[in-house]
């Protein structure tokens, strides 16, 4: 395992974590912010904008690409901290641990723990928010990836289950699927597909789309150039999530598309912190357009 110093696309406070197989790059200047994962010698996965990172606004937030964390529902200004100053590090060899001086108008601290495995692609990341006010405060951690322009997204369905009273059928509703109101469900850029709902990013289209869903197989996975980054995150029967149900939300525009997961919404006592779990790997992917090909390259 190698941690080293780098200076990444004109930002000089970045390190690196690579295994040979799997490489991150991660900024310690502002954040936590990762902004670069890939094989080794393979493209980036995640989108960087070049034009942010060139102009550092102390006092405006500004995305930079890559991944972040943040909490949830989204309300404006506070979701939106400017989050640029430093982040403070550890390294035990196997742990890189990432810590940001707490939030002067919410009180909330975030932490991001990055364990790139010994061999291959995978690595865990462990967020959590810290309650640092005198009350509890409700809210839940919301962890986005911002991808590379030019892919396409895969999200799983649940399985299909006839209608009806007789052994194996079912009267239950399968998942909730929530629409913003700026979301065109003709929009070519999709396909609602039997066993996938899949999202294109593409140039074409210069509006915004947004859905979320209750996805209880834990997963959402994004094609391109050959490859698959499948992020995996969880799911608690019974949890109250954001946004009418949603433990992921999926967003495209002109430039990248975001893969995003949500924690409990719960009440988080002073001190306390909240949590979310996600792991990530890179395979081989051959693009196509039959979901049963999908499926077994997926092993969905």
């Amino acid at each position: 395992m190698e941690l080293e110093t780098i200076s990444y696309r004109g930002w000089d406070h970045c390190l690196r974590l690579a295994n040979g197989d799997a490489e991150l790059v991660i900024s310690t200047g502002l954040g936590p912010r990762i902004l670069a994962y890939r094989r080794s010698g393979g493209a980036n996965f995640m989108k960087n904008f070049d034009d942010e990172m060139a102009d550092v606004r102390q006092d405006e937030w500004q995305s930079y690409g890559g991944h972040r964390l943040w909490h949830a529902p989204e309300v404006w200004p506070r979701t939106y901290y400017p989050d640029t100053e430093p982040v403070e590090y550890a390294w035990d060899g196997k742990i890189l641990r990432l810590s940001c001086a707490e939030e002067a108008t919410t009180g909330l601290r975030k932490e991001i723990n990055i364990e790139l495995a010994a061999t291959g692609t995978e690595v865990r990341l462990h967020h959590r928010i810290y309650n640092g006010n005198p009350w509890a405060a409700a809210f839940s951690p919301w962890c986005l990836t911002v991808m590379a322009p030019g892919g396409e997204l895969i999200v799983p369905q649940e399985p299909y289950v006839p209608h009806g009273k007789k052994a194996g059928e079912s009267f239950d509703y399968a998942r909730p699927l929530v629409l913003w109101q700026f979301t065109k469900m003709a929009d070519p850029r999709f396909t609602w597909g039997d066993r996938f709902i899949r999202m294109r990013q593409d140039d074409r289209y210069g509006s915004k789309q947004k859905f979320g869903a209750l996805v209880k197989a834990g997963w959402a996975a994004y094609a391109l150039g050959g490859e698959l980054f499948r992020k995996r995150f969880g799911y608690e029967p019974g949890a109250v999530y954001p946004d009418g149900g949603c433990n992921a939300e999926f967003f495209t525009m002109p430039g990248f598309l975001e893969i995003e997961s949500l924690g409990p919404l719960a009440p988080v006592e002073p001190g306390a912190c909240a949590c979310q779990d996600e792991s990530w790997t890179i395979t081989g992917f051959t693009p196509t357009g039959d979901e049963a090909e999908i499926a077994a390259q997926l092993n969905a």
